[in-house]
């Protein structure tokens, strides 16, 4: 019996994942031409042109039209473009409550500044560039929660965790606009800038001298801090 056309283009994901998942295709691999996937699978071309473009709406594929080395569907690096999307589209259709976004962003980065501070050498030279690149005169607010973001998820990429990078990346990216909005809201935007800064060199300080315990309550509080300050959240607990 033919495959329903409503399920059809899953028969591409399904094959293309276990590609993926065997090894069989890797960032830089150009995926098989439409033609090919439709006569290998048993689909109709419109199905796997559908199939494509969810790949790509998940950041999991390009594709480009024409002929040349560019052309067709190529798998790219870039894991966290498909979380950051599901995230930002299910945090627009308030399918996961901010509370519950934030909290999980706690989660995560308590575990990430624990976990570098046990490490014998982690690689904060990235974080200390976006110190440094935070401490620069005359930063819009924009300008400044951009480094912000890049730094916390430098932190997030040095524990060398690519899940947690990407899972990091995915909730930044969910709750950009929000965090950008929650700026308007802090009429002493110079002071919190300078109370960031702070936190923000605390935070890799304690990092850098491994102690797990004070980075992980300096991170929460920072995170939380900003959050209720911007009128985002409700106060959150605090570690004990």
């Amino acid at each position: 019996m033919p495959e329903q056309p409503a399920r059809a283009w899953r028969l591409v994901l399904e094959h293309i994942e276990r590609d993926l998942l065997d090894g069989r295709l890797g960032p830089g691999d150009r995926l098989a031409s439409e033609r090919d996937l439709s006569a290998d699978l048993g689909v109709g071309r419109s199905s796997v042109r559908e199939a494509l473009r969810v790949l790509e709406v998940m950041g999991l594929i390009r594709t480009a039209t024409g002929s040349g080395p560019q052309a067709g569907a190529i798998v790219i690096a870039t894991p966290s473009g498909g979380m950051s999307t599901l995230l930002r589209l299910q945090v627009a259709a308030h399918g996961f409550p901010l509370d519950d976004v934030v909290r999980t962003r706690l989660l995560l980065e308590d575990a990430v500044v624990a976990d570098l501070a046990v490490q014998s050498h982690p690689d904060l030279d990235p974080a200390h560039r976006m110190l440094d690149a935070m401490d620069a005169e005359g930063l819009t607010p924009s300008e400044f929660l951009a480094l912000d973001a890049q730094l916390h998820l430098a932190l997030a990429e040095a524990s060398g965790n690519s899940v947690v990078a990407a899972m990091m990346a995915g909730l930044r990216t969910a709750i950009e606009s929000y965090v950008q909005q929650g700026a308007e809201a802090i009429e002493d935007w110079s002071g919190m800038v300078d109370v960031l800064r702070a936190e923000h060199r605390a935070i890799v300080e304690a990092i850098a001298r491994g102690d797990a315990e004070n980075a992980r309550s300096r991170v929460h509080a920072h995170i939380t801090g900003y959050y209720t300050a911007a009128g985002l959240t409700r106060p959150l607990p605090s570690v004990v």
